[in-house]
This record gives C-alpha cells, sequence and structure tokens, in this order.
C-alpha cells in the first residue's frame, strides 16, 4: 500500500479499507505513524531488513498483512522485493503518487525528459553515469546529507554551474524547496524525506563523456593495461550489451570494458576479474569515477576464480587468453545465446583464438589502428600493435 507524506487524509476509500480489513501492518516507523489505530497489529520492519525479511514474513503466515511504503512501492521500494520473492498470486499493489510523480508536478518536468537515479542505500556516485549537458535529474536521495554530497561530486568532475533543487517531505503539510547550483550549494539543513533535482550543466571546457562505446582513452586511470579506445569500440559492439545481463570482463587491466558494458544501461552488470590487487583498486575508482560504483571486482586468476561467479551473458577476455583451459572455461560457463569476445596480440593468443574459431565457429578478425603523429618537420602515420580479435555467440 503507498501512502503519501499527507498520510490517512490522503488515502482513497479503498486503500483505508484495505488498511481497516488487515490484521498485520508492516511498515517503517514513520509510515505505521501515518495510520490511526484500526485494529490491525503494527509491526515495524526489522534492522537489517533483507536478511530478516523472510523470517519476519513467516512469523505472521496465514494472517492478512498490508505493507505500508512510501508512495509507488515498486519506485525503488519494497513491493519489487515483495513480488520477486513471493510471485504476484501472493501480493497485491495499491501505489499512492510517488515522490518522483510529485517532484516533477513541482518543476514542470515531462516524464519522457527526465532520467531517474537511486542511491537509496547506493553509492552516490551512481548519478555521474546520468550527467549530459541540459540533461534533467532527479535523484531519489538516502538522506538529509545526499544534496551535499552530489553537489560536491558534481563540482569536482566539471559539473559545477549545474542547478540543484531540494523538494522534500512531497505532498505534506511541511512541504520544502530550495534551489541553488551546485558548485554554490550552501548545505542547507533539508529534510531527510526528499528528493533532488539536477538540471546538468558542465562547467566550460568539461569533458563531456558519451553513453555510447568508445570513451576517451585518457577518461580512465590505468597503468598502460587499456583496452583502446578504437578496438575498445570494436569490443563492445559484439559483446552487445542488453539491459539487464551480466558481463564477465576476464583480465580486466583498467575495467574499460566492463565499465563502458555498465554504462551502457542501468539495469547492466559485470564483474571484473583481476589478478594484480593495484589494478583491482584503479578499477573500483575507475567505476566510481565514470558513475557506475556497483561493477564488481574480483581479485584472482582465471579460470581457477570463475567457479564460484554467476553464470555470464556475455564474456571479455582481454588478458591471458592464452591461458591453458580459459576460453574453454568461459564458453561453457556462458548462458545460452550468450556472446564471447578475446582479443590478443601474441602468437601464442592467436594459436588459441584460431582454435576457438575452428572449434565453435564465429568471426575471426585482424584490427590494425594507426594515428597520425609528427615525424621530424612532417606529419607521419604510428601504428600500434596489431590486434587478432575472435567472437562467437553461443546457440
Amino acid at each position: 500500500m503507498g501512502i503519501g507524506a499527507d498520510g490517512w487524509s490522503g488515502l482513497g476509500a479503498q486503500a483505508r479499507a484495505e488498511i481497516r480489513a488487515a490484521q498485520v501492518l508492516l511498515g517503517g516507523p514513520r509510515q505505521l505513524d501515518l495510520v490511526p489505530e484500526v485494529g490491525a497489529r503494527k509491526v515495524p520492519w526489522p534492522s537489517p531488513l533483507l536478511p530478516n525479511l523472510d523470517a519476519t514474513l513467516d512469523a505472521h503466515t496465514g494472517r492478512r498483512v498490508c505493507v505500508l511504503a512510501s508512495g509507488d512501492p515498486l519506485l525503488s521500494g519494497i513491493g519489487t522485493t515483495l513480488v520477486r520473492r513471493l510471485g504476484t498470486a501472493r501480493v497485491r499493489i495499491l501505489p499512492g503518487v510517488s515522490s518522483i510523480t510529485l517532484a516533477r508536478a513541482r518543476l514542470g518536468w515531462a516524464a519522457e525528459d527526465v532520467e531517474v537515479v537511486s542511491v537509496v542505500g547506493r553509492d552516490v556516485h551512481r548519478v555521474l553515469r546520468a550527467l549530459a549537458p541540459d540533461r534533467k535529474v532527479l535523484v531519489l536521495s538516502s538522506g538529509a546529507d545526499t544534496p551535499g554530497d552530489v553537489a560536491a561530486l558534481l563540482t569536482e568532475r566539471g559539473y559545477g554551474e549545474s542547478e540543484l533543487t531540494v523538494l522534500g517531505e512531497l505532498g505534506g503539510p511541511g512541504e520544502y524547496r530550495a534551489s541553488g547550483t551546485a558548485g554554490e550549494w550552501p548545505r542547507p539543513e533539508v529534510p531527510a524525506l526528499n528528493v533532488l533535482a539536477v538540471r546538468c550543466r558542465p562547467d566550460p571546457g568539461t569533458l563531456v563523456l558519451p553513453r555510447q562505446p568508445g570513451l576517451p582513452d585518457s577518461a580512465f586511470e590505468h597503468d598502460g593495461q587499456l583496452t583502446k579506445r578504437d578496438l575498445r569500440a570494436s569490443t563492445l559492439a559484439r559483446l552487445a550489451p542488453c539491459p539487464g545481463e551480466l558481463l564477465w570482463d576476464v583480465g580486466a587491466g583498467a575495467g574499460s570494458v566492463a565499465i563502458e558494458w555498465c554504462r551502457a544501461h542501468p539495469a547492466n552488470r559485470a564483474i571484473a576479474i583481476e589478478p594484480v590487487p593495484e589494478r583491482a583498486a584503479r578499477i573500483e575508482r575507475n567505476a566510481r569515477r565514470l558513475g557506475v560504483p556497483d561493477l564488481r571486482v574480483v581479485i584472482g586468476h582465471a579460470p581457477e576464480v570463475l567457479a564460484e561467479l554467476s553464470a555470464p551473458d556475455a564474456v571479455f577476455v582481454g588478458g591471458g587468453v592464452s591461458a591453458p583451459g580459459l576460453l574453454d572455461t568461459c564458453w561453457k560457463a556462458l548462458r545460452t545465446g550468450g556472446r564471447l569476445v578475446a582479443n590478443g596480440v601474441t602468437l601464442e593468443a592467436e594459436r588459441a583464438l584460431a582454435a576457438a574459431y575452428a572449434e565453435w565457429g564465429g568471426e575471426l578478425v585482424r584490427i590494425s589502428v594507426e594515428q597520425a603523429a609528427p615525424l621530424g618537420g612532417f606529419t607521419g602515420w604510428t601504428p600500434a600493435r596489431t590486434v587478432t580479435q575472435w567472437n562467437g555467440g553461443k546457440a
């Protein structure tokens, strides 16, 4: 049951009837306090919630349970978790007006023009993925500190001129609003329950990063172990990221392929496998700076470390292609319909890729890139190492 900041007075007749018919009311203390005593037993959620959720639900088996949630329970809410755990046959959703809908109404922002980013219980760096000139972003805040944290982050990343508006206690009697720019944000005391609106404005000279594959190499911190821009674009085109899919980036180096995979869609997931701890830490820094802090980094040697990982929808092997059994292990782990792409520059790697092509088919190509560079008083072409790339799809 979605309930707004206006509480009982904002609920319709059907919603009130459902609450009165319930034997148990589950919710956070704030939601429970919004409902008068109607005969149902009020039970606050345990803390932490998720590890104790099943036990809490089991304790009320056989009773009619009404779960109270803020606004729309399926918008980064408990409703999504309950449907996943219990299925649609056991869960019925009665949504209220979400804080996002109310925020758009206050600002006059059309739904199709807005990107929503939730940082509730998540890393605030997720906001960075959404940055683009004049982009409208609504941030579901984790608490009163979120607006200040986002302002500092935007300023650091060259978006200090962005316009910020904090909308607090939306729909309630104490509705709050404050505005300013990220670079001059005064960090006022704001309500813990708030939505942050961002109108993205890059500072002059800021490098604007696109969503499509092929970010500049300078966007990544690296020690030379980096899949370069042109090759990375080719690799990701063949990996073909689709929303919600999982990628293994084996021998990840700077993590550039896994990061761009995750930037392609907010539901995408990736695991970067890297044996060198210093590089693994660098991958985590790159992921935060480029707006995908949820990327998982596993330190270890492939193929041994792969056995415990969830089955991937796609695999990229950027390092260690010639390691015995690596490509075979990755191919067997792939889900049906999955894609595997591997790059190599050594003769040993080429032999492994040729063997994969012979066994599994697919496509085997050689990619050569040359860049113009000064040559004495003239300009000439400087070639990079030619890369052999194999990709195949698992039927």
